[in-house]
C-alpha cells in the first residue's frame, strides 16, 4: 500500500487558472511520480472581492473537515502549503490522528498574512509551534520563522521547490525566436510572474523609460507575461506605458503554460524581476535553467539565489539601479554569458528530484 499524503493548499491550478500555485502542482505531480498517494485539498479560483472570498474559503473548509473525518485516519501525512490558513486545518490531523505535521511557507503568509492583525500572527505562530517541519523556501524567509516565530532550527528546514528541468530546458534560441514570432537581431527582456504593483513593475517601465531615452534600448524589448490579478493595476500601467510613448517597446503577451515559458525564456537575452518582496523567486531559477541571465531585486531570497554571480542584483524599489543592472547585462556579451553559466550550475543545485528526496526524509524520518 503506498504511503497517503494530504496536500492542503490555498493556491493550486485549474483549467480556468493554469498558472495559479502551479509550483505546488508541480510538487504534488513529483510525489505522485515517486509512488506516493497524494490527495489535494485546494483553493482553484484566485479571483478576489469580499464576496467571493467567503464562497471559496467556505467550501474549502468544509471540504476539508469532510475529508478529515472521512479519511483523515488513512493519512500518513498531512503536508499544508502557505502556513496560514492551511496550517490550521492541517493541526485538526495532528491532534486527533497524531498525523505528522508539515507546513511549507511561502514567503506572503509570514511577510504579509501574518501581519495583518495580532490574531494572524498568533495563530502563524501557534501552527508553527504544532508542526513537526517548517519548511522554509528562502534564507531570509528562515530567519525570520526561527527569530520572530520561534521554530527551533531542528524543526526548520530550509528547502525550496525545485526546478522540473526536463521541463525548463535550454532551446535553440534562434529557432524559438521564429515560432515565437520574435525579432532574431533584438534585445529581448522577459519578466515573469502576476501583474500586480509589488512586483516592481513600475520600476520596470520607468527604467525601460531611462534607457529608451539614453538610447540604451534600441533593437531591445520588454515582454510581460502573467495574470492580470489585479486589473486595475493592469490598466494604470497600461497607461503608464502609453504615457511614456513605450508601446513600441513593450509588449504584454499573457499567460502562457511552463513548455511556453521555456520557450520564452529561452528566446530572451535576459529575465527580469524587480519584486518589492519575494520568498525565493521560483521563476528566477527556472529561467536559470533554460540558460538566461537573470536580473533581480535584492529582496528575501533572491540575494542568496544569485550570490556567487548567478545573476545581477539590483536595488528594489529603484529604477535607476534597475536601469542600470538591464543596460550593464545586455551591453556586455560575456558578463552575460557568466551569469548563464553560473545560472545553469544553480539551476543544476536545486533540481526538483533532490528536493523530492529530501521531503520523503521529512515525511517519513523513519523510513517508508
Amino acid at each position: 500500500m503506498p504511503k497517503t499524503i494530504t496536500v492542503i493548499t490555498n493556491m493550486y491550478p485549474s483549467t480556468a487558472h493554469p498558472t495559479f500555485g502551479i509550483f505546488v502542482k508541480n510538487q504534488v505531480e513529483a510525489l505522485k511520480a515517486e509512488g506516493y498517494q497524494v490527495d489535494v485539498i485546494a483553493i482553484k479560483d484566485p479571483r478576489g472581492g469580499k464576496v467571493n472570498a467567503l464562497k471559496k474559503y467556505g467550501i474549502w473548509a468544509l471540504k476539508n473537515l469532510i475529508y478529515l473525518i472521512t479519511k483523515g485516519k488513512k493519512t500518513d501525512v498531512v503536508h499544508a502549503h502557505y502556513v496560514f490558513p492551511s496550517g490550521l486545518f492541517g493541526m485538526l490531523y495532528k491532534k486527533i490522528y497524531k498525523t505528522n505535521m508539515i507546513v511549507t511557507a511561502h514567503g506572503g503568509d509570514i511577510d504579509k498574512m501574518a501581519r495583518i492583525s495580532p490574531v494572524t500572527h498568533r495563530m502563524t505562530k501557534n501552527i508553527i509551534k504544532n508542526a513537526d517541519h517548517t519548511i522554509a523556501v528562502g534564507n531570509q524567509l528562515y530567519d525570520t520563522i526561527e527569530q520572530e516565530f520561534g521554530a527551533p532550527r531542528q524543526k526548520l528546514e530550509l528547502l525550496n521547490m525545485g526546478v522540473n528541468r526536463s521541463v525548463f530546458n535550454i532551446h535553440e534560441k534562434q529557432q524559438v525566436r521564429s515560432k515565437l514570432g520574435m525579432n532574431q537581431q533584438e534585445k529581448a527582456v522577459l519578466y515573469v510572474g502576476n501583474i500586480i504593483k509589488q512586483k516592481g513593475l513600475s520600476e520596470l517601465i520607468e527604467a525601460i523609460d531611462i534607457l529608451k531615452k539614453d538610447g540604451a534600448f534600441d533593437q531591445a524589448k520588454l515582454y510581460l507575461i502573467g495574470a492580470k490579478k489585479s486589473p486595475g493595476y493592469f490598466t494604470e500601467l497600461q497607461e503608464e506605458i502609453s504615457k511614456r510613448n513605450l508601446d513600441d517597446v513593450v509588449r504584454y503577451v499573457g499567460t502562457k503554460n511552463q513548455k511556453e515559458l521555456a520557450e520564452w525564456m529561452s528566446a530572451s537575452d535576459a529575465f527580469v524581476l524587480p519584486s518589492h518582496i519575494e520568498g525565493f523567486g521560483l521563476v528566477a531559477l527556472e529561467a536559470m535553467s533554460c540558460g538566461t541571465p537573470v536580473i533581480a531585486s535584492r529582496t528575501g531570497g533572491l540575494p542568496y539565489l544569485l550570490d556567487q554571480q548567478a545573476g545581477h542584483l539590483v536595488e528594489p524599489k529603484n529604477a535607476a539601479s534597475l536601469a542600470e543592472g538591464i543596460r550593464t547585462v545586455l551591453s556586455d556579451p560575456s558578463y552575460r554569458e557568466k551569469l548563464r553559466e553560473n545560472g545553469l550550475k544553480r539551476a543544476a543545485e536545486n533540481d526538483e528530484t533532490r528536493v523530492i528526496q529530501k521531503l520523503g526524509q521529512l515525511y517519513f524520518p523513519n523510513g517508508g
